[in-house]
């Protein structure tokens, strides 16, 4: 948790007024929780992360989201919701602005991406996966030089939206291709770092995308 401290002084150092009130009295234990379970075991560090992100709404009245991922390959809202907060004290108007504002914000370019506090508390790798699917396309989308590297980022797109582990049958059935060389290319991307093999015995049936490998990407 010092490690988020850190990030949060950081923050803490460039705002003032209001912004610098709420983001000491939104950032809680759950926020922590998330950055702790989800997004440090992914990235291993917090560039491009902004907690309690200012953004003006149609009335010009605050939007404060929990984080905003500013990456260079697009803007990601990401919002830590608890049950008691986000669901049960809502009544009918603040249920509509809700609703509005996650329009407003995708009106805007934001993606939006939403946790509940029991799922990054109880299931973080769950969060993890989803995370790592609707991230990890925009980074692995950047421009590449050689065939070879195109071949292999659209083969680590794929599985990050698989949502599962991948086998070498995924890769063939969706290029076409045969068993062998399916294999080839996820061995050649576990020997660089991008997944990691899941054994069954002596033998390895699946891969799944390594941790730290949005990291790689920024």
């Amino acid at each position: 948790m010092g490690i988020c401290m850190l990030s949060l002084d950081k923050h803490l150092a460039g705002r003032n007024g209001e912004r610098k009130g709420r983001l000491l009295r939104g950032h809680k234990h759950g926020e922590k929780l998330f950055l702790q379970n989800v997004w440090w075991p992914i990235f291993g560090n917090f560039d491009h992360l902004h907690p309690e992100y200012e953004i003006l709404d149609w009335n010009r009245k605050s939007i404060f989201l929990d984080f905003a991922f500013l990456s260079p390959y697009g803007r990601f809202g990401i919002e830590c919701d608890g049950f008691q907060t986000h669901v049960k004290d809502m009544d009918r108007e603040k249920f509509s602005y809700s609703l509005g504002r996650g329009t407003f914000l995708t009106g805007l370019g934001w993606k939006m991406i939403h946790f509940s506090f029991d799922d990054f508390r109880d299931r973080p790798e769950v969060c993890r996966m989803l995370l790592q699917m609707v991230i990890g396309p925009y980074l692995l989308r950047k421009e590449s030089t050689t065939p070879a590297v195109m071949m292999e980022k659209e083969l680590l797109l794929f599985a990050c939206n698989l949502g599962r582990p991948i086998r070498p049958k995924d890769v063939c059935d969706e290029w076409k291709i045969d068993f062998r060389t399916a294999r080839k290319h996820l061995v050649s991307l576990t020997e660089k770092g991008w997944l990691q093999p899941i054994s069954k015995g002596q033998t390895t049936r699946y891969y799944e995308i390594k941790g730290g490998i949005l990291e790689k990407l920024l």
